[in-house]
């Protein structure tokens, strides 16, 4: 378990890289009274509730497979994403601190209706991998009626500067 939750903290920046094991185990220890965990069973992919608002949005994996899902209006295209169990990464579960959530729109016109993006996340969007004119983070995007139909991308890789390799799981 203390494997576990000091890959968990290190994948967030919480743990210190270089440090003497005995003052690891506090650092884990005393960070383990914060932390909780839920059955796997909670996070399972549901339909939105009745009477939800949706728009339909198609999102291309990696492999050209297409994944068309009603999102509900208001989440981010991220949630989305995991919500319907759709491989895109997501390593800082959506704190705008790295670039894994990035999605290529397919459509300009649909891409120019969406808000500015703050310089925060055009800051790590210079960090992703692919980058296009028509590139945003997933997490940053909410779905709302001018998505409606709309195509996006994940791009063939990502920069995980997190751990290589790693791929946290949505909550």
């Amino acid at each position: 378990m203390l494997r576990q939750l000091g890959l968990a903290l290190r994948a967030h920046g919480l743990a210190v890289s270089g440090a003497p094991m005995l003052q690891s185990r506090l650092i884990l220890q005393s960070s383990a009274a914060s932390l909780s965990t839920s059955a796997s069973n909670q996070h399972e992919s549901s339909p939105p509730a009745e009477g939800t608002e949706t728009v339909s949005i198609t999102y291309i994996d990696k492999d050209g497979k297409e994944h068309t899902v009603a999102a509900p209006i208001g989440k981010n295209l991220l949630e989305i994403a995991h919500e319907n169990e759709i491989d895109l990464e997501g390593a800082c579960e959506g704190s705008l601190a790295c670039s894994t959530c990035h999605l290529i729109f397919e459509d300009e016109a649909t891409y120019k209706k969406l808000p500015e993006p703050h310089e925060d996340e055009l800051d790590m969007l210079d960090l992703a991998f692919g980058l296009t004119d028509t590139s945003r983070l997933g997490c940053q995007v909410l779905a709302s009626k001018d998505l409606e139909g709309v195509r996006v991308r994940i791009p063939s890789a990502s920069r995980n500067f997190y751990v290589d390799g790693h791929k946290p799981k949505p909550h």
